[in-house]
């Protein structure tokens, strides 16, 4: 099983964002906690993060025929870009929506989710495990399509 995890923007700032939203945790340290989750379950991971929201589509876009399933954590963009919903819809490629905080006990703003529609899951205010949930539902939703 093969998975793309896309980190969005502002995420390259973890370590430095307020932790008692975002934890202590810096990007290069989620990375290797996804990393060895991913290997825990023989998932082959690839892990990118950009704060070009354009970068980002193009990544999702890529998904469709590359990957079995998409980790994405869009950061802010996941309260108004459509443009990443749109792409996720064409991409046709299962995805989780992860976010490290509770975003649904966060700022109104933060509780819309453009692409959460479109996701076989959220998980949410778990922290950097979180990830490693999102990874067991893909692996879980791809065996039930397969048999």
């Amino acid at each position: 099983m093969r998975v793309a995890v896309l980190n969005g923007v502002n995420l390259n700032m973890l370590g430095l964002r307020d932790p008692a939203h975002y934890g202590t945790l810096t990007l290069p340290e989620l990375d290797a906690q996804v990393r060895d989750a991913a290997a825990g379950l023989g998932i082959d991971v690839a892990i990118s993060q950009t704060n070009i929201e354009g970068e980002y589509i193009e990544q999702i876009q890529r998904a469709r025929g590359t990957v079995d399933g998409l980790v994405l954590n869009p950061g802010a963009w996941t309260h108004y870009a459509w443009a990443i919903h749109d792409a996720l819809e064409a991409a046709a490629v299962p995805a989780v929506e992860v976010h490290l905080s509770d975003v649904g006990a966060r700022e109104p703003w933060r509780r819309q989710s453009v692409i959460g529609g479109l996701c076989i899951a959220t998980v949410a205010g778990k922290g950097p495990a979180g990830y490693a949930d999102a990874l067991v539902k893909l692996r879980e939703h791809n065996e039930t399509d397969a048999s």
